[in-house]
């Protein structure tokens, strides 16, 4: 184990409840409290999953199209989380400066998603996702997710091991497991970078594969039409895309019917600007609030 996830270990452990859930909650807290943090922690996870099972179709049926990077350190969205009607919390999605891995150069993305005002005082979720990735993002290089959600406490941590092609999986306790790697993966954060750096069409059926260090998911999402969605941030020209939830697992494998869309801009920036879905705790959505530098990297 090497000295990085060490001390990130030992920093997870003191004083936590280790993996468990503390449910002594007030009889309707503990109805409607746990299915509003579900959501918070369903729409920033959907998201970037979602966007990992767009990636691959455009290396494989548009591999000769270039790619390009409209990001850079300073990009910063900002979305607010619902719950059926409820304002659950706020999630971000950030590129912070480059770094080194193990001698090679990396990017650097940071997602977070935190529960409302409100619902701290029933709750309090404060989750972070941190991925660094080759400059070309084609691979991840380290990825480390935080989960601190009411007195539940969990790490989730990859150390890629590209010359030996595997991938080393740790949590808090320590190490949990090993997947080899047959060839790149990227992790659900980077994934959406990574689809951002190609072209999008309409009319496509996308199947790709993405790892959570555990195993390996095929997934499949049709983008089926382009429409114009209205925002406060304005009216923007999206692709709408529709994902297939039967391979996503989790809360999705448990609710038949369970149905996702999310909206990319139909420009160069390619911004997720919405995402619904319906599962069996209810209705969840994402709405993008807020950019910050997209001006600068994409030359707007």
């Amino acid at each position: 184990m090497n000295g990085w996830i060490r001390a990130h270990l030992d920093r997870a452990g003191s004083g936590a409840h280790h993996e468990t859930m503390n449910t002594r909650k007030p009889y309707l807290l503990s109805i409607a409290v746990p299915r509003v943090s579900s959501a918070l922690r369903l729409g920033l996870v959907t998201l970037l999953t979602l966007a990992a099972l767009l990636l691959f179709s455009v290396l494989t049926a548009h591999a000769g199209l270039r790619r390009d990077y409209p990001f850079a350190a300073g990009e910063k969205l900002t979305y607010d989380i619902y719950w059926t009607v409820v304002h659950a919390g706020q999630a971000t999605l950030e590129v912070l400066p480059d770094e080194e891995v193990k001698g090679e150069a990396a990017r650097h993305f940071h997602a977070t998603a935190r529960t409302s005002e409100f619902v701290d005082n029933f709750y309090k979720v404060r989750d972070t996702l941190d991925s660094w990735t080759d400059p070309a993002v084609d691979r991840t290089l380290k990825f480390h997710q935080v989960q601190r959600e009411g007195t539940y406490k969990k790490d989730t941590i990859f150390d890629m091991d590209w010359p030996g092609k595997n991938l080393d999986l740790y949590g808090i306790q320590g190490f949990k497991g090993s997947l080899p790697l047959d060839g790149p993966v990227l992790d659900s954060l980077s994934a959406l970078y990574a689809f951002r750096t190609h072209p999008l069409f309409a009319d496509r059926v996308v199947e790709n594969q993405v790892t959570d260090g555990k195993k390996i998911v095929l997934g499949r999402t049709s983008v089926v039409g382009r429409e114009t969605i209205e925002t406060d941030l304005g009216e923007f020209d999206c692709f709408r895309a529709e994902v297939d939830t039967k391979d996503i697992g989790g809360v999705f494998k448990k609710s038949p019917g369970a149905s996702v869309i999310i909206w990319f801009t139909a420009d160069e920036r390619r911004l997720p600007i919405r995402v619904k879905s319906k599962v069996s705790v209810g209705h969840f959505s994402l709405e993008l609030v807020r950019v910050e530098s997209v001006a600068e990297v994409a030359g707007l």
